[in-house]
Protein backbone atom coordinates (compact mmCIF):
# COMPACT_ATOMS: atom_id res chain seq x y z
CA UNK A 1 0.00 0.00 0.00
CA UNK A 2 1.45 3.67 -0.71
CA UNK A 3 2.82 5.59 2.06
CA UNK A 4 2.21 8.66 0.25
CA UNK A 5 -1.78 8.51 0.15
CA UNK A 6 -3.81 7.58 3.59
CA UNK A 7 -6.67 5.97 2.96
CA UNK A 8 -10.17 6.75 4.35
CA UNK A 9 -10.72 3.96 6.88
CA UNK A 10 -13.69 4.38 10.14
CA UNK A 11 -12.23 6.22 13.22
CA UNK A 12 -10.82 3.92 15.66
CA UNK A 13 -12.27 4.96 19.17
CA UNK A 14 -9.27 4.94 21.82
CA UNK A 15 -10.88 6.92 24.68
CA UNK A 16 -12.15 5.19 27.73
CA UNK A 17 -15.44 6.86 28.07
CA UNK A 18 -17.47 5.18 30.25
CA UNK A 19 -20.60 2.37 28.04
CA UNK A 20 -23.46 0.31 28.55
CA UNK A 21 -22.66 -3.48 28.11
CA UNK A 22 -25.33 -5.51 25.63
CA UNK A 23 -25.28 -9.22 25.80
CA UNK A 24 -28.09 -11.55 25.39
CA UNK A 25 -29.58 -10.65 28.69
CA UNK A 26 -29.52 -7.16 28.42
CA UNK A 27 -32.74 -5.64 27.93
CA UNK A 28 -33.66 -4.10 24.56
CA UNK A 29 -35.81 -1.85 24.66
CA UNK A 30 -34.18 -0.48 27.73
CA UNK A 31 -30.84 -0.24 25.17
CA UNK A 32 -32.58 1.63 22.96
CA UNK A 33 -33.73 4.14 24.77
CA UNK A 34 -30.20 4.65 26.02
CA UNK A 35 -28.62 4.65 22.28
CA UNK A 36 -31.84 7.49 21.97
CA UNK A 37 -30.29 9.64 24.91
CA UNK A 38 -26.69 9.83 22.87
CA UNK A 39 -24.79 6.95 24.71
CA UNK A 40 -22.79 4.46 23.84
CA UNK A 41 -23.48 0.48 24.07
CA UNK A 42 -20.57 -2.19 23.86
CA UNK A 43 -21.62 -5.36 22.49
CA UNK A 44 -20.48 -8.48 24.46
CA UNK A 45 -20.30 -12.38 24.67
CA UNK A 46 -21.10 -13.41 21.16
CA UNK A 47 -21.12 -11.26 17.62
CA UNK A 48 -24.98 -12.10 17.25
CA UNK A 49 -25.88 -10.16 19.81
CA UNK A 50 -24.86 -6.82 18.13
CA UNK A 51 -27.30 -8.39 15.23
CA UNK A 52 -29.90 -8.58 17.49
CA UNK A 53 -29.69 -5.02 18.82
CA UNK A 54 -29.57 -4.05 15.49
CA UNK A 55 -32.44 -5.48 13.94
CA UNK A 56 -34.20 -4.34 17.29
CA UNK A 57 -33.35 -1.07 16.66
CA UNK A 58 -34.79 -1.39 12.62
CA UNK A 59 -38.12 -2.55 14.03
CA UNK A 60 -38.01 0.12 16.86
CA UNK A 61 -37.78 3.09 14.01
CA UNK A 62 -40.32 1.21 11.51
CA UNK A 63 -42.75 2.00 13.93
CA UNK A 64 -41.62 5.45 14.72
CA UNK A 65 -41.05 6.34 11.62
CA UNK A 66 -42.61 6.60 8.10
CA UNK A 67 -40.65 4.82 5.26
CA UNK A 68 -42.42 4.75 2.20
CA UNK A 69 -41.18 8.14 -0.16
CA UNK A 70 -37.95 8.80 -1.00
CA UNK A 71 -37.59 11.58 1.60
CA UNK A 72 -38.95 9.62 4.29
CA UNK A 73 -36.14 6.70 3.20
CA UNK A 74 -33.50 9.44 3.24
CA UNK A 75 -34.70 10.41 7.21
CA UNK A 76 -35.10 7.10 8.05
CA UNK A 77 -32.11 5.91 6.98
CA UNK A 78 -30.03 8.89 8.59
CA UNK A 79 -31.75 8.55 12.30
CA UNK A 80 -30.26 4.76 11.19
CA UNK A 81 -27.27 5.81 11.16
CA UNK A 82 -26.80 8.26 13.99
CA UNK A 83 -28.46 5.60 15.98
CA UNK A 84 -26.67 2.32 15.29
CA UNK A 85 -23.11 4.18 15.17
CA UNK A 86 -23.64 3.91 19.14
CA UNK A 87 -22.80 0.27 18.73
CA UNK A 88 -19.60 -0.03 19.63
CA UNK A 89 -17.35 -3.66 18.91
CA UNK A 90 -13.93 -4.14 21.13
CA UNK A 91 -11.57 -4.79 18.34
CA UNK A 92 -8.52 -7.07 20.31
CA UNK A 93 -4.89 -7.97 18.78
CA UNK A 94 -6.45 -6.98 15.17
CA UNK A 95 -9.68 -9.66 15.63
CA UNK A 96 -12.98 -8.51 16.66
CA UNK A 97 -12.84 -9.59 20.83
CA UNK A 98 -16.84 -11.49 20.20
CA UNK A 99 -17.55 -15.24 19.94
CA UNK A 100 -18.48 -16.69 16.34
CA UNK A 101 -17.15 -13.43 15.00
CA UNK A 102 -15.91 -13.40 11.18
CA UNK A 103 -12.61 -12.76 10.43
CA UNK A 104 -12.02 -9.23 8.97
CA UNK A 105 -8.47 -8.58 6.80
CA UNK A 106 -8.74 -5.08 6.88
CA UNK A 107 -8.82 -4.76 10.37
CA UNK A 108 -4.91 -5.56 10.25
CA UNK A 109 -4.61 -4.01 6.73
CA UNK A 110 -6.14 -0.55 7.79
CA UNK A 111 -4.64 -0.08 11.13
CA UNK A 112 -1.48 -1.46 11.52
CA UNK A 113 -0.09 0.98 14.11
CA UNK A 114 -3.14 -0.53 16.57
CA UNK A 115 -4.17 -3.82 17.87
CA UNK A 116 -6.72 -3.02 20.49
CA UNK A 117 -9.26 -0.18 19.85
CA UNK A 118 -13.48 -0.18 19.37
CA UNK A 119 -14.69 0.48 16.26
CA UNK A 120 -19.07 1.14 15.85
CA UNK A 121 -20.60 -2.22 14.99
CA UNK A 122 -22.30 -0.94 11.56
CA UNK A 123 -18.30 0.31 10.65
CA UNK A 124 -17.36 -3.43 11.63
CA UNK A 125 -20.40 -5.04 8.97
CA UNK A 126 -19.10 -2.48 6.43
CA UNK A 127 -15.14 -3.83 7.14
CA UNK A 128 -16.45 -8.25 6.75
CA UNK A 129 -18.75 -7.07 4.00
CA UNK A 130 -15.85 -5.05 1.73
CA UNK A 131 -13.44 -7.50 3.20
CA UNK A 132 -15.58 -10.98 1.69
CA UNK A 133 -16.03 -8.49 -1.81
CA UNK A 134 -12.10 -7.78 -2.00
CA UNK A 135 -11.00 -11.47 -1.13
CA UNK A 136 -14.00 -12.84 -3.81
CA UNK A 137 -14.13 -10.47 -6.08
CA UNK A 138 -17.23 -9.10 -7.93
CA UNK A 139 -18.39 -10.02 -11.43
CA UNK A 140 -18.92 -7.35 -13.73
CA UNK A 141 -20.79 -8.30 -17.20
CA UNK A 142 -18.46 -5.91 -19.39
CA UNK A 143 -15.54 -7.04 -17.82
CA UNK A 144 -13.56 -10.73 -18.50
CA UNK A 145 -12.25 -11.14 -14.83
CA UNK A 146 -14.03 -9.58 -11.80
CA UNK A 147 -12.58 -6.71 -9.71
CA UNK A 148 -11.62 -6.67 -6.03
CA UNK A 149 -12.68 -3.30 -4.80
CA UNK A 150 -10.80 -1.85 -2.10
CA UNK A 151 -11.93 -0.79 1.35
CA UNK A 152 -14.05 2.54 0.61
CA UNK A 153 -14.16 2.08 -2.98
CA UNK A 154 -17.79 2.32 -4.65
CA UNK A 155 -18.84 -0.52 -6.92
CA UNK A 156 -21.45 -0.89 -8.85
CA UNK A 157 -24.07 -3.34 -8.00
CA UNK A 158 -26.24 -2.50 -11.17
CA UNK A 159 -24.89 -2.82 -14.36
CA UNK A 160 -27.44 -1.22 -17.00
CA UNK A 161 -24.96 1.96 -17.47
CA UNK A 162 -21.88 -0.17 -17.80
CA UNK A 163 -23.34 -2.17 -20.34
CA UNK A 164 -25.32 0.88 -22.21
CA UNK A 165 -21.45 2.58 -22.41
CA UNK A 166 -19.94 -1.10 -23.73
CA UNK A 167 -22.66 -1.11 -26.17
CA UNK A 168 -21.22 2.36 -27.04
CA UNK A 169 -17.45 1.80 -26.91
CA UNK A 170 -18.08 -1.26 -29.54
CA UNK A 171 -19.25 1.52 -32.51
CA UNK A 172 -16.73 3.77 -31.02
CA UNK A 173 -14.39 4.67 -34.32
CA UNK A 174 -12.93 7.33 -33.38
CA UNK A 175 -8.77 7.20 -32.73
CA UNK A 176 -7.76 5.40 -29.08
CA UNK A 177 -4.81 6.92 -28.36
CA UNK A 178 -5.32 8.58 -24.86
CA UNK A 179 -8.78 9.24 -22.69
CA UNK A 180 -9.46 10.53 -19.33
CA UNK A 181 -11.97 8.36 -16.74
CA UNK A 182 -12.56 11.25 -14.41
CA UNK A 183 -13.77 9.72 -11.13
CA UNK A 184 -12.16 6.19 -11.49
CA UNK A 185 -13.91 4.56 -8.72
CA UNK A 186 -13.02 1.09 -9.01
CA UNK A 187 -11.81 1.60 -12.46
CA UNK A 188 -14.79 -0.31 -14.22
CA UNK A 189 -14.60 2.32 -17.19
CA UNK A 190 -10.80 2.07 -17.45
CA UNK A 191 -10.82 -1.51 -17.91
CA UNK A 192 -13.35 -1.35 -20.43
CA UNK A 193 -11.41 1.81 -21.95
CA UNK A 194 -8.50 -1.01 -21.98
CA UNK A 195 -10.69 -3.89 -23.46
CA UNK A 196 -11.61 -2.20 -26.21
CA UNK A 197 -8.27 -1.06 -27.53
CA UNK A 198 -7.46 2.43 -26.08
CA UNK A 199 -3.65 2.53 -25.31
CA UNK A 200 -3.39 5.09 -22.41
CA UNK A 201 -6.15 5.66 -20.10
CA UNK A 202 -5.27 8.48 -17.20
CA UNK A 203 -7.84 8.10 -14.18
CA UNK A 204 -8.12 10.35 -11.42
CA UNK A 205 -10.41 10.29 -7.60
CA UNK A 206 -10.48 12.42 -4.80
CA UNK A 207 -10.83 9.00 -2.72
CA UNK A 208 -7.41 7.80 -1.94
CA UNK A 209 -8.62 4.72 -1.21
CA UNK A 210 -9.93 4.21 -5.53
CA UNK A 211 -5.93 4.92 -6.46
CA UNK A 212 -4.55 2.56 -3.56
CA UNK A 213 -6.61 -0.20 -4.25
CA UNK A 214 -7.04 0.27 -8.00
CA UNK A 215 -3.04 0.92 -7.89
CA UNK A 216 -2.75 -2.65 -5.80
CA UNK A 217 -5.35 -4.35 -7.65
CA UNK A 218 -2.93 -3.40 -10.82
CA UNK A 219 0.23 -4.69 -9.26
CA UNK A 220 3.28 -4.60 -12.16
CA UNK A 221 1.25 -5.89 -14.92
CA UNK A 222 0.10 -4.57 -18.40
CA UNK A 223 -2.83 -2.74 -17.24
CA UNK A 224 -0.69 -0.58 -14.60
CA UNK A 225 1.51 0.43 -18.03
CA UNK A 226 -2.07 1.05 -19.89
CA UNK A 227 -3.84 2.73 -16.63
CA UNK A 228 -2.06 5.69 -14.73
CA UNK A 229 -3.50 7.34 -12.03
CA UNK A 230 -3.61 10.80 -9.81
CA UNK A 231 -5.05 11.33 -6.39
CA UNK A 232 -7.00 14.31 -7.37
CA UNK A 233 -9.99 16.34 -8.49
CA UNK A 234 -11.56 16.58 -11.57
CA UNK A 235 -8.29 16.03 -13.86
CA UNK A 236 -5.59 16.86 -11.30
CA UNK A 237 -2.08 16.74 -13.56
CA UNK A 238 -3.84 15.55 -16.62
CA UNK A 239 -3.75 18.58 -18.63
CA UNK A 240 -3.23 17.59 -22.35
CA UNK A 241 -5.99 17.09 -24.40
CA UNK A 242 -7.37 13.91 -24.77
CA UNK A 243 -10.28 12.45 -27.65
CA UNK A 244 -12.43 10.68 -25.06
CA UNK A 245 -13.35 12.01 -21.65
CA UNK A 246 -15.40 9.68 -19.82
CA UNK A 247 -17.52 10.54 -16.49
CA UNK A 248 -19.94 8.17 -14.55
CA UNK A 249 -20.46 11.26 -12.12
CA UNK A 250 -22.63 10.59 -8.46
CA UNK A 251 -26.36 10.70 -9.58
CA UNK A 252 -28.15 12.84 -6.98
CA UNK A 253 -27.53 16.54 -5.42
CA UNK A 254 -26.94 16.92 -2.18
CA UNK A 255 -29.75 18.41 0.01
CA UNK A 256 -28.28 17.97 3.49
CA UNK A 257 -25.12 17.16 5.27
CA UNK A 258 -25.90 13.80 5.75
CA UNK A 259 -25.32 13.45 2.03
CA UNK A 260 -21.70 14.06 2.49
CA UNK A 261 -20.70 10.94 3.80
CA UNK A 262 -21.21 9.60 0.80
CA UNK A 263 -19.52 11.14 -2.52
CA UNK A 264 -20.05 8.63 -4.60
CA UNK A 265 -23.91 9.00 -4.76
CA UNK A 266 -23.99 12.45 -4.11
CA UNK A 267 -22.85 15.64 -5.79
CA UNK A 268 -22.60 19.61 -4.90
CA UNK A 269 -23.81 22.00 -6.51
CA UNK A 270 -20.25 23.31 -8.26
CA UNK A 271 -19.40 19.42 -9.19
CA UNK A 272 -20.29 20.36 -12.72
CA UNK A 273 -19.63 23.43 -13.86
CA UNK A 274 -16.43 22.63 -12.66
CA UNK A 275 -16.10 19.76 -14.59
CA UNK A 276 -17.59 21.52 -17.61
CA UNK A 277 -15.47 23.98 -17.29
CA UNK A 278 -12.28 22.06 -17.17
CA UNK A 279 -13.54 19.35 -19.85
CA UNK A 280 -13.85 22.36 -22.65
CA UNK A 281 -9.66 22.48 -21.99
CA UNK A 282 -8.86 18.84 -22.21
CA UNK A 283 -11.15 17.89 -24.62
CA UNK A 284 -9.53 17.91 -28.61
CA UNK A 285 -11.62 19.84 -30.65
CA UNK A 286 -12.97 16.59 -32.67
CA UNK A 287 -13.12 14.68 -29.51
CA UNK A 288 -16.30 13.48 -27.42
CA UNK A 289 -17.32 13.99 -23.53
CA UNK A 290 -19.15 10.93 -22.46
CA UNK A 291 -21.26 10.98 -19.36
CA UNK A 292 -23.03 8.31 -17.76
CA UNK A 293 -26.32 9.68 -15.75
CA UNK A 294 -29.24 8.79 -14.66
CA UNK A 295 -33.32 10.67 -14.31
CA UNK A 296 -33.44 9.37 -10.95
CA UNK A 297 -32.68 13.16 -9.48
CA UNK A 298 -35.98 14.02 -11.56
CA UNK A 299 -37.83 11.19 -10.60
CA UNK A 300 -37.90 11.77 -7.13
CA UNK A 301 -37.80 15.52 -7.18
CA UNK A 302 -40.13 16.47 -10.06
CA UNK A 303 -38.35 20.46 -9.46
CA UNK A 304 -34.41 18.56 -9.56
CA UNK A 305 -32.66 20.44 -12.86
CA UNK A 306 -30.50 18.04 -14.83
CA UNK A 307 -27.11 19.16 -14.57
CA UNK A 308 -26.28 18.23 -18.27
CA UNK A 309 -29.43 19.64 -19.70
CA UNK A 310 -28.36 22.88 -18.20
CA UNK A 311 -25.05 22.81 -19.53
CA UNK A 312 -26.10 22.18 -23.13
CA UNK A 313 -28.51 25.03 -22.63
CA UNK A 314 -27.14 27.99 -20.87
CA UNK A 315 -23.07 26.90 -20.75
CA UNK A 316 -22.41 27.57 -24.10
CA UNK A 317 -19.20 25.36 -24.74
CA UNK A 318 -20.60 22.05 -25.96
CA UNK A 319 -23.24 20.53 -28.16
CA UNK A 320 -25.46 17.55 -28.12
CA UNK A 321 -24.58 14.67 -30.29
CA UNK A 322 -26.38 11.44 -29.23
CA UNK A 323 -27.87 10.81 -25.67
CA UNK A 324 -28.58 6.92 -25.27
CA UNK A 325 -31.37 5.71 -22.71
CA UNK A 326 -31.73 2.83 -21.28
CA UNK A 327 -34.34 1.09 -18.43
CA UNK A 328 -33.03 0.07 -15.83
CA UNK A 329 -34.04 -3.67 -14.71
CA UNK A 330 -37.11 -3.31 -11.62
CA UNK A 331 -36.13 -3.44 -8.06
CA UNK A 332 -35.21 -6.51 -6.28
CA UNK A 333 -38.76 -8.15 -4.98
CA UNK A 334 -36.20 -9.20 -1.80
CA UNK A 335 -36.08 -5.06 -1.49
CA UNK A 336 -38.29 -3.75 1.54
CA UNK A 337 -37.96 -0.32 0.61
CA UNK A 338 -40.94 0.66 -1.37
CA UNK A 339 -39.18 1.45 -4.93
CA UNK A 340 -41.83 2.37 -7.09
CA UNK A 341 -40.51 5.31 -8.48
CA UNK A 342 -37.75 2.50 -10.25
CA UNK A 343 -40.42 1.55 -13.04
CA UNK A 344 -39.40 5.07 -14.56
CA UNK A 345 -35.94 5.44 -14.24
CA UNK A 346 -33.67 5.30 -17.19
CA UNK A 347 -29.82 5.49 -17.09
CA UNK A 348 -28.37 7.50 -19.72
CA UNK A 349 -24.98 8.08 -22.05
CA UNK A 350 -24.89 11.53 -23.26
CA UNK A 351 -22.01 11.95 -25.88
CA UNK A 352 -21.41 15.77 -26.40
CA UNK A 353 -18.55 17.85 -28.40
CA UNK A 354 -17.14 21.10 -28.64
CA UNK A 355 -19.18 23.96 -29.91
Amino acid sequence: MSTAIQVNKPEPITNGKQVVVFDNDTDVKKTIRTLEAGKPIVISGFYSNGLVLLKALKVHLDRKLPNESFQEQRAYRAAYHTLSNRILIEIEDHKIALKKAPFIGWLEKLYPEMSDFVLPFPQVQGLNSSWQWYKNGVKIPVLRNKIHPYYGTYFPTRFDHLILFDNWLKRYEGPKKKAVDVGVGSGILSLQLVKHGFQKVFGTDINPNAIVGLTAFMGDTKLSRKIELDHAPLFGKYDKPVELIVFNPPWLPKTSKEDDVDEAIYYDENLFPDFFEAATQRLLPEGQLVILFSNLSEITNPKAIHPIEKELSEGGRFQLERCFKKKVRKASTETKRDQHWRVSEEVELWVLTHK
